[in-house]
């Protein structure tokens, strides 16, 4: 098993420098290579998400080139956000949007991205000013005291969120309460200070009449639970692991969405990611490795290391070289291999459970 984690690991650090393109983007899969499976959708976009937990698994391993490069690409070329402060759903390579929509919770995890990278370093810090109270000043003004003011995407890109009904993604309010949080860290401001407390009391409403974080609430709500809770914990950490509500949300992502200890993304996901003849075929999603190992992440914070292995093995053992965005119980199915995030969370959960020194 360690032969096989280090062979892993470094497997991970070609998969990343792999995704980095040389402008300094960084996509979500490199489908270019020849054994990206022809079959699979093509992930050769930059999802600012994806490569915010890519730089973070780069801060764990001593890469800084990736993360200062990223940023620089951030604020040349990602379209719009010179205009808003906001990043959006996902971007061609050389910058143009790749869609509209806006995704709360990019914006928000950029922010921690860029934190994580410059905290303990004042010239770095004084170099992403800019990008850092650009992007927190268009959270701000995307908010209005308790929803945004744009129609949201959610992170899996499976529901929208709408003004008028006052609904929000739990997800999305995560990411950016912690964004903020780190803005405000490194550039205090009251309005990031109004903001969170407005976000953070929103948010916990739902803990408070459910006691456990679910997908969206407003004037509608879908209580479904979805895997992507797990961000409230971790990185974003709005609750303690030894909140009530955090605990009984992971056990009931662990009732609903685990089989045979494989995370699936929330109830009834169809999304498998494979094209046949240019039309997607969804036969059924998979598990997915990256939930895998950030529920071991969230277990190992809860002082369940033991089950926190389990999930983690459970990835580590059906796969050989790369990790891909779904593993599925039969040979029909392609998946998008490698996903950079999957190699990213791996990384990460390797260095929160002690495996990578």
């Amino acid at each position: 098993m360690k032969n096989k984690i280090e062979k892993l690991l470094n497997t991970s650090k070609q998969v990343i420098s792999g995704c980095c393109l040389a402008n300094g983007g960084i996509v979500a899969a490199d489908s270019t290579m020849p054994y990206y499976p022809k079959e699979a959708k093509n992930y050769f976009y930059v999802w600012p998400r994806d490569a915010s937990y890519v730089c973070l698994a780069a801060d764990a391993i001593g890469l800084n080139d990736i993360q200062k490069n990223f940023f620089s690409w951030l604020s040349s070329r990602a379209e719009g956000w010179k205009e808003t402060g906001l990043f959006y759903e996902k971007y061609y390579p050389n910058g143009l949007k790749a869609l509209e929509r806006f995704q709360p919770d990019q914006t928000g995890s950029i922010l921690l991205a860029v934190y994580n990278f410059i905290k303990k370093d004042k010239v770095k810090i004084d170099k992403y000013k800019k990008l850092i109270i650009k992007s927190a000043n268009g959270i701000c003004a995307a908010w209005e005291k308790d929803h945004f003011n744009l129609i949201t995407n959610d992170l899996w890109e499976a529901r929208l969120t709408f003004p008028d009904i006052k609904d929000n993604f739990s997800y999305s309010l995560a990411a950016c309460i912690k964004g903020l949080q780190c803005a405000n860290k490194l550039f205090p401001n009251k309005n990031y200070v109004k903001t969170v407390a407005q976000m953070r009391e929103t948010l916990m409403k739902i803990a408070f009449k459910k006691g456990y974080f679910y997908r969206s609430f407003g004037k509608l709500n879908d209580e479904r639970i979805d895997a992507s809770m797990l961000g409230i914990i971790w990185p974003f950490e709005i609750v303690s692991p030894k909140n009530k509500s955090a605990q009984n949300t992971v056990k009931i992502i662990e009732n609903k969405l685990s089989k045979n200890y494989g995370i699936y993304r929330f109830e009834y996901d169809d999304y498998d990611g494979w094209m046949f003849e240019k039309k997607l075929r969804n036969k059924g999603a998979g598990y997915w490795p990256l939930l895998n190992f950030w529920m071991s992440i969230v277990l190992n914070k809860m002082g369940q290391k033991n089950k926190a292995f389990k999930y983690y093995n459970k990835v580590v053992d059906s796969i050989n070289k790369f990790i891909p965005e779904q593993v599925f119980d039969n040979n029909i199915q392609k998946s998008v291999s490698p996903l950079c995030w999957s190699h990213a969370m791996f990384i990460l959960a390797s260095k929160k459970l002690g495996v990578l020194k």
